[in-house]
């Protein structure tokens, strides 16, 4: 199979940014990337988008930037796994010679400035009818409280604490105070997460993500043409997914094991490493507890001990495991899947400045859709596949 890269990175503003449409951002954001790359628009003969909580953008956004004669043109939406998605299916055509210059974009808008961040992502009372309005009637109105019973349950059966959680809080935060694009910089202690309030126990506001409105977009395309581009190229080790179905019923697994457990492994074979390569994690991190548990799932900690090693400080500024480096979406901004992968572009190219990781040889990125539904698992590195 041919070897694949990502040649371009194209960023809009991210976070409180009003007045423009997911459309628009995706435009900008693919227009960067190409840039970035070196590429003109022309050179792209392939468009995969991911739509966010509007629907949009879709394919449309093809003849928004005025795209011709394309081999490939899709829409994908794996929620929070998409980007990891989106960039396998590119590196799989281009491996294929079904492509050659491929764009992956996720855009969004959820933010208003009359309405509160929390509200973003509220769901209609309409939707509540027959079972579902049974769960709304015992309080289950948000993603919040199906993340904080996947936490509980993780808790109760391994002894997970909050300080513990709140260690993965401030740790990312660190990460985020090099990061002049992130949201959120100043620092904070484990005091101050403990402070924080609920929104549903056990998570407390400082174990939730942002939101925010921005575009993110990469260029894919084979590895010996990235050498000649503009930019340094990030090369694709690996990629999986993984899809567990788990069932809110006795003997579930769910808020125990995630699809990390199956994406990557899946992710590690391809790229031919283990746990004890990787330099760098760029994790998806809706919840602080949705780190620890995919740390536990991809094996750089056995089950159960998440929470001890993320209070170890491992994954912070000057720990054995740099994770979320940008700050991640607890305190940097959230793009879905493209949070992580934008940062491990920029880590891989050694573009980190205060926040660059000591080692960023084998980076792998996370992506995590629905209520722990789907996951995505990319290895990339600054070197070609299989050279130290």
């Amino acid at each position: 199979m041919a070897e694949t890269a990502i040649a371009g990175l194209g960023m809009t503003e991210l976070g409180k940014v009003y007045g423009r449409s997911p459309r628009r951002l995706a435009a900008q954001a693919v227009r960067a990337a190409a840039a970035d790359a070196g590429l003109a628009l022309t050179d792209l003969d392939g468009l995969i988008v991911a739509p966010g909580m509007s629907g949009s953008p879709g394919i449309e956004l093809a003849r928004t930037l005025g795209l011709r004669d394309l081999r490939l043109l899709t829409s994908m939406n794996t929620f929070g796994a998409s980007a990891g998605a989106m960039v396998a299916h590119a590196a799989s055509m281009i491996a294929a010679g079904s492509a050659s210059a491929v764009a992956c974009v996720f855009a969004d808008a959820p933010l208003r400035p009359e309405r509160s961040a929390g509200a973003a992502y509220g769901r209609d009372a309409r939707e509540w009818h027959g079972l579902d309005g049974l769960r709304a009637a015992l309080g289950f109105r948000s993603v919040n409280v199906y993340y904080a019973l996947a936490a509980r349950r993780h808790m109760l059966r391994y002894g997970t604490t909050s300080e513990q959680l709140g260690a993965i809080a401030v740790s990312t935060r660190a990460w985020a105070a090099g990061n002049p694009r992130a949201q959120l910089r100043d620092p904070i202690s484990l005091r101050d997460h403990q402070e924080s309030r609920w929104v549903v126990e056990p998570l407390r506001l400082l174990d939730c993500c942002l939101v925010s409105n921005g575009g993110v977009a990469v260029i894919v395309t084979g590895a010996e043409r990235a050498r000649d581009l503009a930019r340094p190229p990030v090369h694709i080790w690996g990629w999986g997914q993984g899809h567990p179905g788990h069932r809110l019923e006795r003997g579930s697994a769910f808020g125990l094991t995630t699809g990390a457990a199956i994406s990557g492994p899946a992710a590690m074979k391809m790229a031919g490493v283990t746990p004890g390569d990787i330099t760098v994690c760029q994790l998806y991190d809706c919840y602080t507890y949705t780190v620890l548990v995919s740390l536990e799932d991809y094996g750089f900690c056995a089950k159960g001990e998440g929470g001890p090693f993320a209070a170890s400080g491992a994954l912070g500024p000057g720990g054995a495991l740099p994770t979320n480096t940008g700050g991640g979406q607890l305190s940097a901004y959230y793009l879905w899947g493209m949070t992580p992968l934008s940062e491990a572009v920029i880590q891989a190219r050694g573009d980190g400045g205060d926040r660059q990781a000591p080692r960023n040889d084998l980076i792998l990125v996370s992506g995590n859709g629905g209520i722990l539904d789907h996951h995505s698992t990319l290895i990339v590195g600054p070197h070609p596949k299989g050279r130290p």
